[in-house]
């Protein structure tokens, strides 16, 4: 059983602003047939909220191991972790970031967790990640 997972689905203003497409959609088709134009807007709008919910990238610590989408580092490799939200979340993902970090960030989600990785054969200085549960997360990977 993994100690921490979280999936980073798109949040509910994500939603409401994908389903702008509905409206749009049916502006286009209104001309042919406004109930084809609801249809397929109403269409498109699941269609994207499946694919957002389907590619959101799960993080995961279980086994001596932090996965996050498709990467993976070994628990062993992991160094110092700090939480970060509002402003210094932004200076964290923009012009504070370092050019070869990982990140793996979702504009829906404000605090990200920075977790320094100690392999001095590995380039990548941190991974910084978004997470809804910052202070969950760095417990899970300081008891591990």
């Amino acid at each position: 059983m993994p100690s921490y997972r979280e999936r980073l689905s798109p949040s509910w203003w994500m939603v409401v602003a994908v389903g702008l497409v509905v409206p749009a959609t049916l502006l286009i088709f209104l001309p042919l047939s406004p109930l084809v134009g609801a249809l397929t807007g109403l269409g498109m709008w699941a269609g994207a909220l499946t694919v957002l919910w389907a590619f959101s990238p799960v993080i995961q610590v279980e086994g001596g191991t932090l996965r996050v989408g498709n990467a993976r580092i070994d628990l062993a490799f992991v160094g110092d972790t700090w939480a970060f939200r509002g402003e210094d979340a932004r200076h964290e993902r923009g012009p504070g970031a370092h050019g070869l970090a990982w990140m793996s960030l979702r504009p829906w989600i404000d605090p990200v967790v920075k977790i320094s990785v100690t392999d001095s054969e590995d380039p990548t200085p941190y991974w910084l990640v978004s997470t809804r549960r910052p202070e969950e997360l760095m417990a899970s990977l300081a008891k591990n």
